[in-house]
């Protein structure tokens, strides 16, 4: 029941498709190898293997094959002991969400997998702020910003994204911070660009569809 709804969870989610279920750990690893997904949720606690256990062989197995492509993972468990959380991390988990979750929880945290997967795929070299960003090792307020852009200001327009009820266009950040619309464009596409907020297109009638921001975790 609770992997069917988790299913349903992620299939609600744009960009995202639910390509196989398990209930063992075994099963996982014959799926997995069948399937090759791009992300596997797993829980600690399974009939037959832990999910630690599970990620560690998953990734025996894709350092055997050269060819295969590496499966990112996130744990969705009940499991609160540090240690186990330590342990999750260490054998390659991107994330650890503990039950009970609601919906939005869990999508936050398939869009954030979303958002460093392209990332990293934009990257032919990292910098600093790159790797602070998909590691999360720097707190938000030590981030060095691009010549031009002002500390308070990008403060300003992450709590507008952070507030604001879904997207919102430039012009919209613009009114809700007293900013320019020049301006606002600025901060949104600063922030997209580091990962902390994703761009859709919205078409409507005539000249060029209007980009629309969303924050991200």
């Amino acid at each position: 029941m609770v992997a069917k709804l988790h299913s349903r969870y992620v299939s609600a989610t744009d960009g995202f498709t639910v390509v196989g279920v398990a209930h063992s750990g075994a099963e996982a690893l014959r799926a997995a190898e069948r399937l090759r997904p791009d992300l596997v949720l797993l829980d600690i606690y399974l009939p037959d293997m832990d999910g630690i256990a599970v990620l560690r062989e998953l990734r025996a197995a894709e350092q055997r094959d050269a060819a295969r492509p590496t499966a990112d993972a996130l744990f969705i468990t009940a499991a609160r002991d540090a240690s186990v959380v330590r342990s999750a991390l260490r054998a390659g988990a991107l994330h650890y969400l503990i039950k009970p979750f609601n919906q939005a929880a869990l999508q936050e945290q398939l869009r954030h997998v979303a958002a460093l997967r392209s990332r990293l795929d934009r990257l032919d070299e990292a910098r600093q702020e790159d790797v602070d960003q998909i590691f999360g090792t720097r707190p938000p307020g030590s981030r060095e910003l691009p010549k031009g852009l002002a500390p308070h200001t990008a403060e300003l327009v992450e709590r507008i994204l952070r507030e604001h009820p879904g997207d919102l266009s430039a012009s919209e950040c613009a009114e809700a911070g007293s900013l320019s619309r020049v301006s606002a464009r600025r901060y949104l596409e600063y922030f997209a660009e580091t990962g902390r907020a994703e761009v859709t297109l919205r078409y409507g009638g005539a000249g060029r569809p209007e980009r629309r921001y969303r924050r991200i975790g």
